[in-house]
């Protein structure tokens, strides 16, 4: 794996993810409603929400599609000149698409191609959200008041998508993106199984995982943080009475000690609610943490085997 001579600090963190839903209306009343996310606006077929202390227009598009799956994701660079930098760093790798006036909530964007085929796209100039007087808070330094509705989602924490080839995944975030590799899954044989990536001081942004199907551009699953573990818990107990189909937690997982809960939302996505409070990295020279085979056999952090689903599961659901 080929590292920078020197750290790359052109990524400032990832802005924002668009989830396709084959049922919008009802998407959105889930995100909205028992997720405790706030609408911004809508734009033909998409609604544009976020958390609670997220500071850009959006952080989650929703658009309607005939099948459940990712459309796109967004990373915001720390200027301009970081932005030009890594388009012409992903051009010479053979990445890249093509230059856009960009979307509702953000300016011009390059596009491009993870080595999966996943769209993704960089950006700088972006608008900051602008609360409603219903909605301003009352300490100007937060983004908008609590809404204090459903599980009051705070913000926008990671993505986690499904690959051919993780391997390939772990070259191109680190060397031509210059994201920090902060653990990974490495089995016996070799066969790079995941690898989860930073390019702040939170543990990953991003994790990126075998798809055993050996199918391309599949979603895992997108998620938000809430305040505490408690708050994940109380959200087991909305998404409970509001009949959420729970796939698996509240759990701890051994890698990076997400505290988590797994749910479905209604277009068939997988998603997460986790803690705030997840481990932070300072040390500029971190030292990856790998995880062999026989460690990651023996389940989550508490000892409880993951269930068949966490594994096997995607969207687009593929049928096997």
């Amino acid at each position: 794996m080929i590292q920078a001579s020197e750290p790359i600090f052109d990524l400032a963190h990832l802005g924002h993810v668009e989830m396709y839903t084959p049922k919008l209306d009802e998407s959105v009343d889930f995100f909205v409603n028992i997720m405790g996310l706030t609408e911004t606006t809508r734009h033909g077929d998409s609604v544009y929400l976020r958390g609670w202390d997220d500071y850009e227009h959006h952080t989650l598009k929703l658009t309607a599609n005939d099948q459940p799956g990712i459309g796109h994701m967004g990373w915001r660079t720390t200027s301009p000149q970081a932005l030009e930098r890594r388009a012409q760093a992903i051009e010479a790798a053979g990445y890249g698409l093509q230059w856009t006036d960009g979307d509702l909530g953000h300016g011009r964007t390059y596009q491009f191609n993870n080595p999966d085929g996943h769209l993704m796209e960089i950006y700088y100039e972006t608008d900051w959200y602008a609360p409603p007087d219903e909605l301003k808070p009352a300490l100007k330094n937060q983004a908008m008041k609590f809404p204090a509705r459903g599980a009051n989602l705070r913000r926008l924490d990671h993505v986690n998508i499904m690959v051919a080839d993780p391997a390939k995944e772990r070259e191109f975030f680190s060397s031509v993106l210059g994201a920090k590799l902060t653990e990974q899954i490495v089995f016996d044989d070799g066969r790079v199984q995941a690898v989860w990536f930073s390019v702040t001081n939170k543990s990953y942004e991003i994790a990126i995982v075998a798809d055993h199907t050996g199918h391309s551009g599949r979603l895992h699953h997108v998620t938000f943080a809430v305040d505490c573990r408690e708050d994940v818990l109380k959200t087991a107990d909305i998404c409970l009475d509001n009949n959420v189909p729970i796939e698996t937690g509240p759990h701890k997982h051994a890698i990076n000690q997400t505290f988590f809960l797994y749910v479905f939302e209604p277009g068939g996505n997988r998603f997460e609610i986790a803690n705030a409070g997840a481990r932070l990295i300072f040390a500029p020279d971190w030292k990856t943490c790998t995880w062999n085979e026989e460690e990651r056999k023996k389940g989550q952090a508490w000892g409880l085997q993951t269930v068949k689903s966490f594994h096997t599961y995607g969207t687009p659901p593929i049928d096997e």
